[in-house]
């Protein structure tokens, strides 16, 4: 299962996988799309007497690419994380084959109860169905603030990241966080052809009902039944009115690329 890796010091020395700003291929942005594009993972939490325990969950991304969950206060992983919130989250791409030839992304840091607004409304446009117990008294979301990341991209392929690295500086982008909702619903409401597009573009399979279920200044994120498509842009944006040029740019380079198969 050869991974790209640094040697080490010396001959015979421990291999490390190399920092991604090093690696040969795009582990940046790699890791984000599987940040942004998977749904269940594994949380691997520690029992009181220091057991690694792990257990599957569901999944969404606060703008900036923070892992968001909806988790059970009557669950042993949430209880573990109320009492010790260090913890790991396994985002793997499922496919044909072989699964280790497939890329996944391990990241650590540590999970805490959030009351913000926005990540129950990433995580439940995410989780539609989830909507129907998110108000239960012993559910509560929890925001897994990352300290790094490990990145299999599959064989020969091996990265480790920052916090920087995995999440984005929203610093810069405050009026695409606040448009963030008017444009989700607008599009869904007035755009399902443009959306198909952007889901075709992005390897997205066509004739599905593609729906918006978040946006960031470095791409949109869509989802058809359990099916999801990262759609990137041309270039990164801050405001609603590059934004809306990135739309339009890529509705049009989709319909050409269509006409051209």
């Amino acid at each position: 299962m050869g991974e790209t890796m640094d040697t080490g010091p010396g001959p015979g020395g421990p291999a490390r996988p190399l920092p991604a700003e090093a690696a040969p291929f795009d582990a940046i942005g790699l890791s984000r799309m599987l940040l942004r594009s998977i749904r269940s993972g594994a949380l691997a939490t520690l029992d009181p007497d220091g057991t690694p325990f792990a257990s599957l969950v569901t999944i969404a991304t606060d703008a900036d690419g923070t892992p968001l969950m909806l988790l059970s206060r009557l669950s042993a992983h949430t209880r573990n994380l109320l009492a010790e919130p260090r913890c790991s989250l396994l985002f793997a791409q499922g496919g044909k084959g072989d699964p280790l030839a497939h890329p996944r992304l391990t990241v650590v840091g540590r999970a805490v109860q959030t009351p913000d607004a926005r990540a129950r409304e990433r995580f439940l446009a995410r989780h539609p169905k989830a909507k129907l117990y998110a108000d239960f008294p012993d559910f509560g979301f929890f925001a897994l603030a990352p300290d790094a990341g490990h990145l299999n991209g599959g064989f020969a392929k091996a990265a480790t990241l920052t916090r920087d690295q995995l999440l984005l500086d929203l610093s810069d982008a405050q009026p695409i966080v606040a448009g963030e909702r008017g444009a989700v619903e607008h599009m869904n409401a007035d755009h399902a052809d443009a959306l198909a597009l952007y889901a075709a573009g992005a390897g997205g399979e066509a004739g599905l009902p593609w729906r918006l279920t978040g946006l960031d200044p470095e791409g949109m994120d869509l989802m058809a039944g359990d099916r999801t498509v990262r759609a990137p842009y041309p270039e990164r944006v801050t405001d609603m009115g590059a934004l809306r040029k990135s739309l339009v740019a890529m509705a049009a380079r989709a319909r050409a690329t269509g006409a051209d198969a």
